[in-house]
């Protein structure tokens, strides 16, 4: 897929499925991440990390450069740019903001927007030792195929929830990132 294929998809009036998320008792604490789609010309890929081993919440888990929105940040756009330069040392200057995916509510109490934006390539990751263990590339084609999601169904109390994994070589992409990842395909490809 290359970048004014992706723009024609991504700009439509169509809405399209939401996979569903946690339904929260209150609303969520708001926060950004970027999903940074690497322009090459004749193909776009998408930047994940991995993060770092040594945290509390989630270590090791493949996520987008993001986080908590923060008093300073200005909008969800702010805040997506600003995690993605402190975890990556991706600059603003390098990314094309195309837009945000509806908001996903998470099991540990966040409501997360989703931010687009195309990426220069040739600038140099300087990563977060202290956030991010590596980052990676995935071509966004084999992302967005659904044929290579997997669902597993979870259960807390008498509801059903799903948990969502998309392998791509050694690597598990799951939980929030792949459901949004998923509802990303869905607008792309509905």
């Amino acid at each position: 897929m290359k970048k004014a294929e992706f723009l024609n998809q991504f700009h439509h009036l169509r809405l399209p499925h939401s996979e569903p998320d946690f339904p929260l008792k209150k609303a969520g604490r708001p926060a950004a991440v970027l999903i940074p789609l690497i322009d090459y010309g004749t193909s776009l890929h998408v930047l994940l990390t991995e993060r770092a081993h040594h945290l509390r919440h989630h270590p090791g888990q493949i996520s987008f450069p993001g986080g908590a929105v923060e008093d300073a940040d200005n909008s969800f756009f702010d805040a997506a740019m600003r995690e993605a330069d402190e975890e990556i040392g991706l600059p603003p200057h390098h990314v094309e903001i195309v837009g945000m995916l509806p908001r996903y509510r998470t099991v540990s109490g966040y409501e997360i927007a989703p931010v687009v934006g195309f990426v220069e390539p040739g600038f140099e990751l300087k990563l977060d030792a202290n956030e991010v263990e590596s980052a990676f590339e995935v071509p966004l084609a084999h992302v967005l195929n659904r044929k290579n999601h997997l669902i597993h169904r979870t259960h807390l109390g008498s509801r059903s929830f799903p948990i969502y994994f998309i392998p791509w070589q050694k690597r598990m992409i799951w939980g929030a990132t792949a459901a949004i990842i998923r509802n990303l395909s869905h607008h792309i490809h509905p």
